[in-house]
Order: structure tokens, then sequence, then C-alpha cells
């Protein structure tokens, strides 16, 4: 019913930056929200940032503060991650999803939809 597609992704080295932008198509409602996970090799995936789709309130992880932002182009159903000052435990494939609530949660549970996922690697 909804699918998302990440794109972006790529080896940067420590200090660079990246924008990585997800695209939803198919059935979609105006009170939604939509994340950003990352999970690396034998970890758990875990939460990066998150924003509502009315009226824009966003949540980040305490690792992303500060460095990352999350953005969207509503006329677009696009979602973005801006990534600044990358490090190499930024190492990770990182996968869009959407909520079916408007709310911004950091638990992966409240997500129904994700992408494929892209990788991006940050060398030291």
């Amino acid at each position: 019913q909804v699918q998302l597609v990440e794109s972006g992704g790529k080896l940067v080295q420590a200090g660079g930056s990246l924008r990585l932008s997800c695209t939803a198509s198919g059935r979609t409602f105006s009170n939604y929200a939509m994340g950003w996970f990352r999970q690396a090799p034998g970890k758990e995936r875990e939460f990066v940032a998150a924003i509502s789709w009315i009226g824009g309130s966003t949540n980040y992880a305490d690792f992303a503060q500060g460095r990352f932002t999350i953005s969207r182009d509503n006329a677009k159903n696009t979602v973005y991650l801006q990534m600044n000052s990358l490090k190499p435990e930024d190492t990770a494939v990182y996968y869009c999803a959407l909520s079916s609530v408007l709310r911004p949660s950091s638990g992966s549970s409240w997500y129904q939809y994700w992408g494929q996922g892209t990788q991006v690697t940050v060398s030291s």
C-alpha cells in the first residue's frame, strides 16, 4: 500500500556531510510521521530522527542532536536527513519509515512501513 524508497547513502570521510532522502508513494495519510533509523552490522536497529507531517514536530536521538537535521517536503512526500560532522560510528544502513500516528515516536514499533535501506559508510 505504501512504498518508501531511500537514496543518498555512500562512502564519506569523517567530518563530511551527507543528505539522505526518502520518498513515499502509494496510499498515505496526512496525519502521519516519518522517521529515520539505522542499523550497523551486529547491532540492533536504532532510532535516529522523526518528524510529524503536520506541524513539523521533530524528535532526535541524543547522538543526532546538533549534527543531524530532519526535514520534509510535503508536496513531494519526501523526508530528508541532513547529516553533518559524520563519524565512523555513524556507519550503518539507514532506513526511513512511516508511522500512521502523528507523533514523531522513537520506537520502531510505531512504524508500519519501511524502506529498503541505504548504506552510509564513514571512513576514519
